[in-house]
């Protein structure tokens, strides 16, 4: 581990505990409103605190993470855990699981564009 005083900034925590293959992956996220704190958009300089809860939103996925200890560089996978907590709900990662199960988004060849009905009822079972 590197020197607690110093302050983290939040893409770099979030590069690091693997949350994003990137850092600058985790900047651009950041840059777009994906990652907050409440109801907070926070961006990339943010410090990082121990205690800190962000919800981020990577792809379809919506994950909530607890900030455990601080690090300034990549750690292995299996040591993730010591310095992150994943709040998110066991309802998101089912959701994720029966989208990419049944695959919402494929459409039969020659069915033409979806109607707004269906684009409605896709955007509910993704978003909802």
């Amino acid at each position: 581990m590197s020197d607690q005083s110093e302050p983290l900034r939040l893409d770099k925590y979030l590069w690091s505990v693997r949350l994003y293959k990137t850092r600058s992956n985790a900047s651009d996220a950041c840059r777009a409103g994906k990652v907050k704190m409440g109801e907070q958009t926070l961006k990339a300089s943010h410090v990082v605190r121990v205690g800190e809860k962000y919800e981020l939103s990577i792809e379809q996925l919506h994950k909530v993470v607890e900030v455990k200890a601080l690090l300034h560089n990549r750690v292995s996978a299996k040591l993730v855990t010591d310095y992150m907590t994943d709040l998110t709900p066991v309802e998101e990662y089912e959701r994720i699981q029966m989208v990419r199960q049944y695959g919402f988004e494929r459409r039969d060849r020659g069915a033409g564009r979806p109607t707004k009905r269906d684009r409605r009822v896709i955007d509910e079972l993704k978003y909802k």
